[in-house]
């Protein structure tokens, strides 16, 4: 399955910006300090990791290729060229000769193998990534060829920043390598190396240089990161300001407002590929009616959540964000007119009032306030809106019930893709599933199955029809099914230290800060 993330929250703090305030200077000397609003580190093991600790993984590892969001492309990593077969089965991969693990031993072929080979026997975490692989040959120390049961973008899967890194299996000798990595160990190629990890700890990690990484070193660069834990974004910001810190994650949109007018910080600002959707009870109870899911649809007023949100997101005008082929406007525009109209026609007035029940995550405040938007849009148009908040587990068992009758209207929900593709939403979501996992509209559409099935291979082996598939296949599930509105795209807000230059925030690896790429000034 594709991973889900549930929990971004936004506190909302009322501070006024302030014009002209001045951070403190710099002291920050050569160590970079990552003010993270969680614990970082649950599990070190390459393998299996699948959280928090990504932003610092993905420092000590490497993959094969990284996928460039902006320019909408995948970019040579570990491998240098790669080339697949007319029928997008077998890959073929050319990789960097210059590159030692931080155990000392040489990349090669057998390196790779070895290590994609665990992963997949693992299972854990992402590993599902590597499911088309049927198996890999290491014709010379610089190639990897990869043979598929089905075809897949290959060039894309191991650009995932979970389950795609490449670690030396052999880093703990004859011992137990799990064993060996909870000893907060690591076995990568990447620029950096643990240094010390205290668990529960403020400063909860630090790694050092890896003096022969083959992407060299200059003076101008960041020897040491650390990651220190701060939970409130006020505190991280005031850190930020006295210079104890060279990045914070997350602000309000009232403290990134004033981020942007103090001397000294920079910001970024960037839409990410995680969206919140509401979605459509397609099979049993008033929504099952097309009319009701229209008239819900038109009811919800994008732009005014959005709004309401003060740059805290982005909008959403289909399922796939910006930086995903097959992009594309799959929106449904509001009006309330035809909405009550379709209200009418599907039998609901005032003598026989629509009710409608919705789940949501429980202390998600830009979630409540969609609900809060959306229950007044509705009683304007004489529907009660029921909307409980619930945590994550009791929402899902919920909406997974076998019986039909204990299952919401309206499921609301965050959806994020393991790597750069957009197969996600639509392999998770709407693929008609006799036991409900995912595809919590309940959708069955032939059509949509079979478009999902064919995409793959399309993505492989004919990306630009792939990209008009899937802007056809949202345009489908969003608008002729009505099954789902995407209501936002989450927004990161960023705010940093100006003594550096080169940041750049990819959304295929959230929160991720590649060090190594920075220049001090």
């Amino acid at each position: 399955m594709w991973t889900l993330l549930a929990g971004v929250l936004a506190t909302t703090l009322a501070l006024t910006a302030c014009a002209g305030t001045t951070r403190a200077p710099s002291s920050a000397g050569s160590t970079f300090t990552y003010a993270f609003h969680l614990n970082v580190v649950t599990e070190w093991d390459p393998a299996v990791s699948y959280s928090n600790e990504s932003i610092a993984m993905a420092n000590l590892y490497e993959s094969l290729t990284r996928y460039d969001a902006a320019a909408k492309k995948v970019e040579p990593l570990l491998a240098t060229s790669w080339t697949k077969s007319a029928d997008g089965r077998r890959w073929t991969f050319t990789l960097r000769d210059d590159v030692t693990f931080h155990t000392g031993r040489k990349l090669d072929s057998t390196a790779v193998k070895e290590s994609i080979e665990r992963t997949k026997k693992l299972a854990g975490g992402a590993a599902y990534i590597w499911d088309p692989v049927s198996s890999i040959e290491t014709p010379d120390p610089t190639t990897v060829v990869f043979d598929l049961a089905y075809p897949v973008a290959l060039d894309l899967v191991a650009s995932s920043g979970y389950g795609a890194y490449v670690y030396d299996t052999q880093a703990a000798g004859t011992g137990d390598l799990a064993a060996w990595f909870k000893k907060a160990k690591d076995a990568g190629t990447g620029p950096y190396t643990v240094d010390t990890w205290t668990a529960g700890a403020e400063t909860e990690l630090r790694l050092k240089a890896y003096d022969d990484y083959w992407g060299g070193w200059t003076d101008q660069q960041y020897r040491a990161v650390e990651f220190r834990v701060t939970p409130e974004v006020t505190t991280a910001w005031q850190l930020l300001q006295r210079d104890d810190v060279s990045f914070v994650d997350r602000l309000t949109p009232q403290i990134f407002e004033q981020a942007t007018t103090t001397k000294g910080v920079g910001t970024s600002e960037t839409s990410s590929f995680q969206n919140l959707l509401a979605l459509y009870n397609t099979a049993s109870g008033p929504m099952a009616d097309i009319r009701v899911r229209r008239a819900i649809q038109m009811l919800t007023d994008t732009k005014a959540i959005i709004s309401a949100l003060h740059g805290a997101a982005a909008p959403a005008d289909g399922l796939i964000p910006p930086g995903l082929i097959g992009e594309g406007d799959a929106s449904v525009k509001p009006d309330a007119t035809v909405a009550k109209k379709l209200l009418a026609d599907a039998g609901y007035d005032a003598g026989h009032p629509l009710r409608l029940s919705l789940t949501y995550a429980q202390g998600d405040k830009d979630q409540g306030l969609y609900v809060t938007l959306l229950g007044s849009a509705l009683k304007a148009a004489g529907v009660q809106l029921d909307a409980r908040p619930m945590q994550w587990d009791a929402q899902w068992t919920r909406g997974k019930s076998a019986d039909p009758s204990q299952r919401q209207d309206i499921f609301v929900m965050y959806w994020y893709p393991d790597y750069a593709d957009p197969l996600s939403w639509f392999a998770n979501l709407f693929k008609s599933a006799k036991d409900p996992y995912f595809n919590l509209a309940y959708l069955e559409d032939a059509s949509v199955d079979a478009s999902v099935a064919s995409l793959p291979k399309e993505t492989a082996i004919a990306p630009a029809q792939a990209a008009r598939s899937y802007l056809d296949l949202q345009r489908r599930i969003v608008v002729d099914d009505a099954a789902v509105t995407p209501l936002y795209l989450i927004k990161y807000q960023r705010a940093y230290s100006a003594d550096f230059t080169g940041y750049v925030d990819n959304p295929a690896y959230p929160n991720v800060v590649f060090v190594h790429d920075l220049r001090t000034k």
